[in-house]
């Protein structure tokens, strides 16, 4: 079962590709459907320079959401690292916890 990650963030394929260690597992691009000879059939799509693929939090790259699923590029080194934080401006947001207070009405229904 495909696992969603808790953050990921799209670029276009094209900023992706100035990485100079760029390298792509072309044969786990998702699937879509074609007729050939009046059949339908599912084949991997061919990726272009104006097509989005997501940074998952783990720095690795895929071909969708899911951090598992349709890898695309999963040489993570530092140098990667870098190139995301500094080049694309990968930032994976801090989530502070909130309290929720509760209401007035809600406090005399408790008390």
């Amino acid at each position: 079962m495909a696992t969603m990650g808790k953050y990921c963030k799209a670029y276009s394929l094209k900023k992706l590709r100035e990485f100079s260690q760029w390298t792509e597992y072309a044969e786990n691009t998702r699937k879509e459907s074609t007729e050939v000879e009046g059949e339908k059939v599912k084949i991997n799509r061919e990726l272009t320079d104006d097509d989005f693929l997501y940074l998952q939090e783990n720095y690795v790259v895929t071909d969708g959401i899911f951090k598992d699923e349709n890898i695309i590029f999963d040489n993570v080194t530092p140098e990667w690292k870098e190139f995301c934080h500094k080049t694309l401006a990968f930032e994976i947001p801090v989530y502070e916890p909130i309290q929720v207070k509760a209401s007035v009405s809600q406090e005399k229904v408790e008390s």
